[in-house]
């Protein structure tokens, strides 16, 4: 999970690709083979090329620029170096792909990148051959990658493997549990580490990148491999003595390495990842080498690398919406409203004010969940611990067990790769963690990858939770202030990206009762009850129905757990129709409202009509939001549809 920040929602959708001048070289490129007889000149070329190409075409469309600006060499060198698709290359995190894109047979559709039936923003199997494997989150390429290598080998094909991960997603746990298994077993991989901002390199020129051509090289390998032979032969001490001795020097001359040295991996680096005359000759070893094990390049690139504001800002241009080419001034759409992200930092800071005992988590993402504005005001207070959701719970564990109030802030489709310390580390212990959920619900441009889908679903089955989901901006306020005030069991509130609808906002919120929905419209013959930020879809809905003469309650859930039992169940005995609505799968809300009906009886009367309107059973692929909820069938015409067939009043 490169936990990769989201680019803001576009509303608009490029249906047609403008005509564009074919550039010199890559005008004549359909796929990889067709420059790989290209000279180390044309490929310095070409490479510039591609880097215009893709900033032109995200400053249309929106998307992730920095990353793939910094990897437009190393992308070249891969692609003109192995036999692609042939050899598998798996980018770690996706949204570093666009210049792979570009030369693998998508050039003529980058414009429809991140839209409704166009590209993904990510790499996706179903999209390109040349897409091995698809990620959207990150730190899973090397485990995909000796996936692969170890299937090659057991059907006995010859073919390489070559996972590209940057170093944000080396700090995931999960990267290191690959590497410790690969560097165990005796099948070919190659890791290139796209070292962009950690600074952990030493600086990179000319006796560094002849280093590591040697280093690579197939003489230098079998020498040093006939030197552990040898050394194999002597007494134990003198052996031990020996291999400290070649350890230290390899990593005297190769300026560091020893962690992935020690992990199994022949480690090679660090080089300069946009200079072809230091990429191609060990690119080039590394492919030619006939020892079985694995390999790990590093590589130093340069975020936003050859556009000058991605490379004075390269947090600013992770993630863009259009902007101008010559100013690099992003387009921004005027807000109604301030976004959920905002209003839940807005929160947290007045919580925060006044309990010196609320910390905040985040996972690599303290723009993208609102806390870099809590850190401005709580630096002390506030924690990045990198894309390891799963450390960031259990550290948020630790500290609800010495009387802190923790907020762990992860969107929706992070929390995932963190639930058995949900469950375990957190619940089980009926620790009073508070789970901040972004991105709720469906999250338009960054599609299925992305999407908070699962949420209500997997947590809500999970004991000792205290769960909600607030239906607006001062909603969510109320949220924040209830999560805090919850001592004695953890709590969690979702939340979608974007703006809300425009409510004003107290100066702090208010805490709620737990358990306790609300009414926010009367009717009579039929009731919406809703839970998060479908609330304004199911009023718009009862006004449509109320055109028409059909009386509808509308009623706001706020908690899916507790639940609200005494509005269900009078809600259920005053009307004929009962919908349910939500953002999320099957198996959340709606599925507890049916089974406190069932348990309860309210079903056996016969005369109660009941439907839960849920995210359908599917993936939804990448588009605006709005068109997202109309394929989902949770927007106002769907619901008040519903409303309407259950009543025999079509």
């Amino acid at each position: 999970m490169s936990s990769p920040a989201a680019v803001e929602d576009e509303d608009t959708v490029m249906t047609s690709v403008p005509p564009r001048t074919p550039a010199s070289l890559l005008g004549r490129i359909r796929e990889p083979a067709d420059f790989r007889t290209f000279s180390r000149e044309q490929l310095e070329e070409l490479a510039a090329e591609v880097r215009r190409e893709m900033i032109d075409c995200v400053s249309v469309t929106g998307g992730h620029l920095g990353a793939g600006l910094g990897v437009v060499e190393l992308t070249v060198a891969l692609h003109a170096v192995f036999d692609t698709p042939r050899d598998r290359l798996i980018w770690d995190v996706g949204h570093q792909a666009y210049p792979h894109k570009i030369l693998t047979g998508r050039r003529e559709r980058m414009l429809t990148l991140r839209q409704g039936g166009g590209l993904s923003g990510f790499t996706r199997r179903a999209e390109s051959e040349y897409d091995p494997f698809g990620t959207g989150h990150s730190s899973t390429s090397i485990s995909a990658g000796l996936g692969m290598a170890v299937a090659r080998d057991l059907k006995g094909e010859d073919w390489n493997v070559v996972a590209v991960i940057g170093d944000g997603a080396m700090s995931a746990g999960m990267a290191y549990e690959a590497m410790n298994n690969a560097g165990s077993m005796n099948s070919r991989l190659v890791v290139i580490l796209n070292d962009n901002d950690m600074s952990i390199a030493p600086p990179v020129g000319a006796m560094s990148a002849y280093l590591s051509r040697l280093l690579s090289s197939q003489p230098y390998r079998s020498i040093r491999h006939f030197a552990k032979d040898l050394a194999a032969m002597l007494p134990p001490p003198l052996e031990r003595a020996a291999r400290r001795a070649e350890e230290y020097a390899r990593g005297f001359v190769s300026g560091g390495g020893t962690l992935f040295e020690e992990l199994g991996f022949y480690y090679v680096g660090p080089i300069d990842g946009h200079n072809f005359d230091h990429l191609l000759p060990v690119l080039r070893n590394v492919r030619d080498s006939s020892e079985d094990r694995p390999v790990l390049i590093h590589v130093v690139t340069q975020k936003g690398r050859g556009y000058t504001p991605a490379e004075e800002a390269a947090d600013k241009y992770h993630g863009v919406g259009k902007f101008d080419v010559v100013t690099g001034i992003q387009a921004k759409p005027k807000a109604n409203a301030p976004s959920y992200t905002s209003v839940f930092a807005r929160g947290l800071i007045a919580e925060a004010a006044v309990d010196p005992r609320i910390v905040a988590i985040t996972a690599a993402m303290p723009a993208g969940t609102g806390l870099d504005r809590f850190a401005e005001r709580f630096p002390a207070r506030c924690f990045d611990v990198g894309i390891a959701e799963q450390h960031a719970v259990t550290f948020a564990a630790g500290l609800a067990c010495e009387g802190f109030k923790p907020f762990c802030a992860l969107y929706s489709s992070f929390l995932q790769r963190a639930y058995d310390q949900v469950v375990h580390d957190v619940c089980l212990q009926k620790l009073p963690v508070r789970f901040a959920i972004d991105r709720a619900g469906l999250v338009g441009a960054d599609g299925a990858t992305h999407a908070g889908t699962f949420d209500l679903a997997f947590l809500g089955c999970v004991p000792e939770i205290v769960l909600m989901a607030p239906a607006d901006e001062a909603e969510l306020m109320h949220a924040v202030a209830t999560a805090a005030a919850i001592d004695d069991r953890p709590s969690a509130f979702r939340y979608p990206r974007g703006e809300g609808v425009g409510v004003e906002l107290p100066a702090r919120g208010s805490v709620l009762e737990i358990g306790t929905g609300r009414v926010v419209r009367s009717g009579e013959r039929a009731a919406i009850l809703s839970l998060g930020t479908r609330l304004a879809e199911c009023l718009a809905a009862a006004e449509n129905l109320a055109a028409a003469g059909l009386s509808v309650t509308v009623a706001d859930a706020r908690f899916m757990k507790p639940l609200d039992a005494a509005l269900v169940l009078r809600l259920a005995a005053e009307h004929e129709v009962l919908v349910t609505v939500e953002e999320g799968s099957i198996g959340g809300f709606g599925s507890h409202v049916l089974h406190l009906l069932a348990e309860r009886g309210a079903l056996d009367r016969g005369r109660l009509k009941v439907r839960s309107l849920v995210l359908p059973d599917r993936f939804i692929e990448h588009d605006t939001p709005r068109a997202q909820y109309d394929e989902a069938g949770l927007n106002a015409p769907q619901i008040a549809a519903t409303v309407r067939t259950l009543l025999g009043c079509l």
